[in-house]
């Protein structure tokens, strides 16, 4: 069990600071902002109810892009939701027994893993586009590191990465750990808005 608080906290407080003039500006994942808001908005209700073991419309179906206006009040409700996701993992039940989430089923322990990788790696990916400062503690970098580090079995790893994970980014071996998680990740630290 970890706390993915700090994780969602961070990532609701570069949410707040995003200004309406950016929602169209470009990410390293080849989506807008206003697109990596909606997908936030959607994994953070997906992971909030697999941490309560909910089978339905919320856990079953693989995330698809959505477009279009973000919601009224979009900010406070990230906050919100992101607030609800880190609490639900709070409750050493979340991390007992299978659960599912993006039409998934697997350990929840790894779910909680998953769900604090998803909210990590889209934080960074929000402070690039938006030029915020980012640096997750070393706690929560390793925590991650396994769920980004490919398998072994290139067929495995190909099967276990498609619809999450770019390939592999080659990053030097002695480059910080956020760099190294985002290298494996498929994302190039290096990443900016300027191209």
């Amino acid at each position: 069990m970890i706390d993915l608080t700090p994780t969602t906290a961070r990532t609701a407080a570069l949410a707040a600071n995003v200004d309406d003039s950016q929602l169209s500006d470009p990410t390293p994942i080849d989506a807008p902002v206003s697109q990596l808001l909606h997908h936030l908005l959607g994994l953070t209700v997906a992971f909030h109810d697999a941490a309560a073991k909910i089978e339905g419309p919320t856990t079953n179906t693989p995330p698809a892009p959505t477009t279009g206006p973000l919601p009224d009040g979009w900010r406070d409700l990230l906050a919100q939701r992101l607030a609800e996701l880190g609490a639900a993992w709070q409750d050493p039940a979340a991390w007992d027994g299978m659960t599912m989430a993006g039409g998934v089923r697997f350990p929840a322990e790894v779910c909680g893993l998953v769900a604090m990788d998803e909210v990590l790696l889209h934080g960074w990916d929000l402070a690039v586009a938006t030029g915020q400062a980012y640096q997750p503690s070393r706690e929560e970098l390793e925590a991650i590191l396994p769920i980004v580090t490919p398998n072994p079995d290139p067929e495995a790893a190909a099967a276990e990465r498609e619809g999450m994970f770019g390939e592999p980014v080659t990053v030097r071996e002695d480059a910080p750990l956020l760099d190294r998680v985002l290298g494996l990740a498929g994302r190039d630290p290096a990443w900016s808005a300027a191209g």
